[in-house]
């Protein structure tokens, strides 16, 4: 199993590579199924692997220019603002038995698989559903840069990311073209930097309150900074937009599959 956990990693990275996304859904299955860590220290751990493969393949668009810094700041300072605090006070505060309903408890464990399973499915669809040519969000130039909204989907996002470990980038890439009035590509690199630094600084609200092997995550993070390499020189040659729906029906089917697990099959 751990040797299919390290090649799953490797597809983390290839993921973020490929289609700018929706690799980091896929650490926290990855940690806790195939590496058996449970799902607590496993949300952590997510923040710091994602956040380093995010950082190192934010480096090609900030070369080419395709990060848009005000952006970045306006969305990035209220969502790892709300990523550290969720991270540091809000999970730690959650019960070990959040509630029963006659025999069966909901655990902090099952509470948050289900939450991220919720998260993977809302993100399958996302990547699954095909917008008509020419119909999918647009920059609108003619209006004002919407600095509230961009900054409380900021907050929103961080909350959720603190919550289950994802980068979330399934919900900053349209609120970055639609909200923030960026081109995709642009969005796509803007949305990586943001995940980097919520999710590095999130990871930093974890410190203290469980212990951390270093060792393992460092190694799970290089497969993943590997597969962000192979990912993006595979762009070259594979479309991203082709490869996205069969991944959102894969990761449709890891969700589905976490649901039953945890509430029907423990």
């Amino acid at each position: 199993m751990e040797v299919a956990g390290y090649l799953a990693s490797v597809l983390i990275g290839v993921s973020l590579g490929l289609i700018g996304g929706g690799g980091s859904i896929l650490t926290v299955p990855v940690l806790v199924y195939l590496f058996g860590i449970d799902a607590v220290p496993a949300t952590g751990y997510s923040l710091f692997i994602v956040g380093l493969t995010s950082a190192i393949g934010s480096g090609t668009y900030f070369f080419k220019n395709l990060v848009n810094v005000r952006t970045a700041v306006v969305f990035g300072l209220p969502s790892i603002a709300a990523v550290f605090a969720t991270r540091a006070w809000l999970v730690p505060a959650i019960p070990d038995v959040v509630f029963s309903i006659g025999d069966f408890e909901v655990t902090k464990r099952i509470l948050l698989m289900v939450l991220f399973a919720v998260l993977m499915i809302a993100a399958s669809v996302s990547m699954i559903r095909k917008s008509p040519a020419g119909s999918g969000p647009k920059p609108e130039s003619d209006r004002p840069f919407r600095y509230g909204l961009v900054m409380l989907e900021g907050t929103v996002v961080g909350i959720l990311t603190g919550m289950v470990g994802a980068g979330g980038g399934f919900l900053i890439i349209p609120a970055l073209v639609v909200l923030g009035k960026l081109p995709m590509k642009e969005a796509v690199g803007t949305s990586l930097v943001i995940i980097a630094a919520k999710s590095l600084i999130g990871f930093i609200g974890e410190i203290g309150h469980q212990p951390i092997d270093w060792f393992f995550l460092l190694q799970v993070s290089v497969f993943a900074v590997v597969g962000i390499f192979i990912g993006a020189t595979l762009s070259r040659r594979i479309s991203g937009d082709q490869l996205k729906p069969a991944f959102g029906w894969f990761v449709l089917v890891v969700g589905v599959y976490i649901i039953l697990k945890e509430l029907f099959w423990t």
